[in-house]
């Protein structure tokens, strides 16, 4: 019987494979709409420190993506950069985190001319305490979700499902929902009125 396969070592096959190319083995809880969002610690591209706590009386745009120069995750971060001023605006600050090490984070940022904080998530902490951890082609990454995070530290949103293109302008029209800039604006008519 030559060029037969024993059906053994195609059931082998088939369970590596789904190893290697699925999120098997890695199954994390996602914090909810309305909790506390998980607590973080992390380098940026620049080896700064940069905490959730620093981020208080601000909304915080917390996107995780897989890989530091890859299409997809250049699209997004190029999105997020062109929007900047947009999000400035709702005294919102953006967050990208991923499992690249701050070398990597700073050649990508530079590249791109990216102006807001990659993090450098290279023991995996944060994204599993995002429930993003997850094997992809034999490497652990971070699936590309997004966390919106209100000036009070609470999940005000989560996308489980993102598409790099146009994800920017969903998340701007999310925080306008969530009334993100309304207390920028009631400060700026308060300060006109005292002047």
């Amino acid at each position: 019987m030559k060029g037969f396969i024993p059906v053994a070592t195609v059931v082998f096959v088939a369970i590596i494979a789904m190893f290697l190319f699925t999120p098997l083995g890695i199954a994390n809880a996602q914090p909810v709409v309305g909790a506390a969002a998980p607590q973080f610690e992390l380098a940026d591209q620049d080896g700064q420190l940069r905490a959730l706590e620093d981020y208080q009386d601000q909304w915080v745009v917390l996107y995780f993506y897989p890989k530091d120069g890859t299409p997809g995750c250049t699209t997004e971060a190029c999105e997020f950069r062109d929007n900047i001023f947009a999000f400035r605006d709702l005294n919102a600050q953006i967050l990208g985190v991923s499992l690249d090490d701050t070398d990597s984070h700073k050649s990508f940022a530079e590249n791109y001319s990216l102006p807001f904080p990659l993090l450098a998530d290279t023991e995996g902490s944060t994204s599993t305490a995002y429930g993003v951890k997850t094997r992809m082609f034999g490497m652990t990454v971070a699936k590309r979700q997004t966390f919106i995070i209100d000036p009070d530290g609470k999940i005000a949103r989560h996308y489980a499902k993102v598409n790099p293109d146009g994800h920017s302008k969903e998340v701007l029209a999310d925080l306008k929902t969530l009334g993100a800039g309304a207390n920028a604006d009631a400060d700026a008519e308060a300060e006109a009125v005292t002047e």
